[in-house]
């Protein structure tokens, strides 16, 4: 499914996005990103991320990530962005299709974002074991290139790094 972030080039942005104009539009992986958790076998994935908005201080997004080698579907994210007026302070909120329900809040600096999870909720029947929180960091890289990187942490597993991946800009 493609989410044309044209739709937002017939709407002025509303200028307390400016700081994030650099996140949005279309964004495709280059080459497979890298999943890791102490508790899983390593894999491979591609993901496509959409980031667009329609005029109100808000920007829309959805993340869809997809296995590397099947390319059968597998992680889905979708939600908001909001950016504190006058301030760096930036929140994400969050709905997975595991189930999370998620807000994360950090700091823009420039070109770089840093989040962490504020709250979390999942449904009662979500799989074990429970994600407790995660960190997520977006830059722009200087050759034009978007870099993420995911950390978690579970019930039963501290803080590590679980997703590394670098997107272009698609159509």
């Amino acid at each position: 499914m493609e989410c044309p972030a044209s739709s937002a080039a017939s709407v002025e942005l509303n200028p307390v996005l400016r700081p994030l104009t650099w996140l949005l539009g279309n964004w495709e992986s280059d080459i497979p990103g890298e999943g890791t958790f102490p508790t899983i076998k390593p894999f491979r994935y591609t993901e496509k991320l959409y980031f667009s908005h329609v005029g109100q201080p808000v920007i829309n997004f959805m993340f869809n990530a997809f296995n590397a080698e099947s390319k059968k579907p597998m992680h889905r994210e979708c939600g908001f962005i909001r950016i504190q007026p006058g301030t760096n302070k930036v929140a994400f909120m969050i709905a997975q299709n595991s189930g999370l329900v998620e807000i994360e809040e950090g700091e823009l600096t420039g070109n770089h974002l840093k989040l962490q999870t504020e709250k979390l909720a999942r449904i009662s029947f979500a799989k074990e074991p429970h994600v407790q929180q995660i960190c997520r960091v977006f830059q722009l890289l200087p050759d034009g290139k978007l870099e993420q990187t995911v950390t978690m942490a579970t019930d039963n597993q501290p803080l590590s790094q679980h997703l590394h991946i670098t997107y272009r800009r698609s159509s």
